[in-house]
């Protein structure tokens, strides 16, 4: 008479190594959709605040010019190549740059349509 023996029950391994694969190829696309800054941009700190991603945002250099890009423009330039009416734009301001000038900027695009006006900063670590 034979005697069958029992298989010991696996635990499935390879879907799980499945999951983490996409989920690492996921997090690596995801981290190169935004496209990167100007290198020589030192960000705003802020603490405590709810942050959001930047999209297409006008920066404001240290010496207070306007560049979309990397290319400079004006308010009416940056209006005209990205549609801000009842929507949000978004300044990213060098920590550098003037006060009057981001003020004036921000003013600026409220008149030309902007629902809202985001000042994208650096959330500094406590």
């Amino acid at each position: 008479m034979r005697t069958t023996r029992q298989k010991s029950e696996r635990e499935p391994t390879i879907a799980l190594i499945n999951v983490v694969f996409l989920m690492l190829v996921f997090f690596m696309v995801a981290g190169t959709l935004a496209p990167p800054l100007d290198p020589d941009l030192k960000l705003v700190e802020t603490a405590d605040l709810k942050g959001e991603a930047p999209s297409d945002a006008l920066v404001i250099g240290a010496d207070g010019t306007l560049t979309h890009r990397g290319q400079p423009v004006d308010v009416a330039g940056f209006v005209g190549a990205v549609p801000v009416a009842d929507a949000t734009a978004r300044l990213i301001p060098d920590r550098a740059a003037p006060a009057h000038v981001v003020i004036e900027t921000a003013r600026a695009l409220r008149a030309a349509g902007a629902g809202r006006v985001v000042i994208v900063t650096e959330k500094a670590l406590q």
